[in-house]
């Protein structure tokens, strides 16, 4: 989805990965495992709320580190920065700033990111997009959210505009090193790459194209793509780190990653606002981290350290597909274009609201959302394409948001299964549901809908619902009228897609 709204990483403030990796790893990431290999259980990690016997408290009863602690972290930066540039063979090309940080100054720091970051201000926007899919509950406060999420994340970070990395005055030296590998294996993107210009190069801003193409719409992911490489490198040296004294790796003890992940996903017991997030946040704020360090991985496997580290950096994947299936960027694979509508003709008595791409892990989340994961698992792999488009009457601005979704496949078998996902999804998402017609349906031994073929209507409170097929593709729209619904279906059905 666009950079107004996006059911991914992307869509989420980028400066948000800075306060949530370290306060989740800091909380749950295992300590180095014995000589066997064997990652060590969650009982044996150490927590932020452990404080070290020689922190000194603050008048404000925040424990901080001795003068002798913080003096042992500053010189901990330039050996990390060694182990980093080892591993990953970018170059050390000057030395580090550093700067030690109470927790106020970061929460200071975040909050000031959050007011004037260009993402938050699209992503205030965006909430009504996210409740119309149903990856919000209708009463979310997004905002709220993501204030008391920043505060609950609160952790140190390197600041690109700055060049330094900050540390943390209330952990002890041991604590931060870990995530110290990490975030310096960030300064050495930065030093070789201009990290901050390079996660931005490519984005593109579909609310100011008029004529979108779906040249456009491709572009849509490059953001996200980019930083599961940014966050996946320095997961994968982390990794490195944290088995480096037992002489082990990434590759040689995956086992260690898989626990980190696993745990990384599901949040702690200091992080409630993480926990008891919706399943689209949650997954949106660790895709960065978990799918791109399983797509490092894939590449050190398949290349080695240059094609993992510099090479991509340099050869940048485009899209979630391609980040989740590594494969797909390896093979260098080209998705067909999926048919558009004439957006300014088509929808001449609407407002345009938001448009964007729908990607392979946007579809991973709907599915995950209303089957679970394990349908998402074995369904997202044949996603071959799509795109929304919101939007609302000219004559009435204050009516519910209407949406059309077209979403392509590997087959027609893969497509009927999807739609008939979404159809049940409905049930969830609107207080009124009544099927109005539907041909084509082929029901399950268990009397469940298992695959939607034809066309299919319902009435809900916000208007009428339309579920199409047709080969690989599936077309929803949602609150449009009938005559701009048939309209869509002649048009987007009438070109042949061709899916692979």
């Amino acid at each position: 989805m666009s950079n107004s709204a996006k059911v991914h990483r992307g869509f989420l403030p980028r400066f948000l990965s800075i306060c949530l990796l370290a306060s989740l790893l800091w909380a749950q990431a295992p300590s180095p495992p014995a000589q066997t290999g064997t990652p060590a259980s969650p009982a044996q990690t150490t927590t932020p709320t452990e404080k070290p016997s020689n922190q000194t408290t603050s008048p404000n009863h925040e424990p901080k580190i001795s003068p002798k602690q913080a003096e042992e972290l500053f010189r901990s930066v330039d050996e990390i920065l060694q182990f980093a540039s080892k591993d990953t063979g970018l170059p050390i090309k000057h030395e580090v700033k550093r700067q030690l940080a109470s927790r106020d100054q970061v929460v200071s720091y975040l909050e000031k990111t959050m007011v004037e970051d260009k993402d938050t201000q699209r992503l205030r926007r965006s909430e009504l997009v996210l409740k119309k899919f149903g990856l919000l509950p209708r009463d979310f406060d997004l905002q709220t959210f993501l204030v008391a999420l920043l505060r609950e994340q609160v952790a140190g970070y390197y600041d690109p505009e700055t060049r330094t990395v900050n540390l943390l005055e209330w952990l002890g030296a041991e604590q931060q090193r870990p995530v110290l590998a990490h975030e310096l294996t960030h300064a050495l993107q930065d030093q070789s790459f201009e990290l901050k210009k390079w996660l931005t190069a490519g984005d593109v801003d579909l609310d100011n194209i008029k004529h979108l193409t779906p040249a456009d719409l491709d572009k849509d992911e490059i953001g996200e793509a980019r930083q599961a490489v940014v966050e996946g490198q320095a997961m994968a040296v982390l990794v490195d780190y944290m088995l480096a004294p037992t002489g082990q790796s990434l590759l040689t003890s995956p086992e260690v990653a898989d626990d980190l992940k696993k745990q990384m996903l599901t949040g702690s017991a200091d992080s409630p606002e993480f926990q008891h997030a919706p399943v689209f946040l949650r997954e949106s704020l660790t895709f960065p981290y978990r799918y791109g360090l399983d797509f490092i991985a894939q590449l050190l496997r398949d290349g080695g350290k240059e094609k993992a580290f510099a090479g991509v950096l340099a050869n940048p994947p485009q899209s979630t597909r391609q980040i989740m299936e590594p494969k797909t960027y390896l093979s260098g694979e080209h998705l067909p274009d999926t048919v558009l509508p004439d957006f300014e003709q088509d929808f001449r008595n609407y407002e345009r609201f938001d448009v964007g791409a729908v990607g392979e892990l946007d579809t991973a989340v709907l599915i995950e959302q209303y089957e679970g994961a394990d349908a998402s698992h074995k369904l997202y792999p044949h996603w071959r394409g799509g795109y929304y488009y919101a939007a609302r009457p000219t004559s009435d601005a204050a009516a519910p948001l209407a949406l059309l979704y077209v979403s392509r496949w590997a087959d027609e078998q893969h497509a009927a299964e999807f739609a008939a996902i979404y159809a049940r999804s409905l049930a969830k998402r609107y207080r009124s549901v009544r099927e109005e017609s539907g041909d084509g349906k082929q029901t399950g031994e268990n009397g469940t809908q298992e695959s939607l073929r034809g066309t299919h209507s319902w009435l809900t409170e916000d208007g009428r619902v339309v579920i199409a097929t047709d080969g690989p593709t599936v077309l929803v729209t949602e609150g449009f009228d009938q005559p701009t619904t048939e309209k869509l279906e002649h048009k987007l059905f009438a070109e042949p897609t061709a899916a692979k």
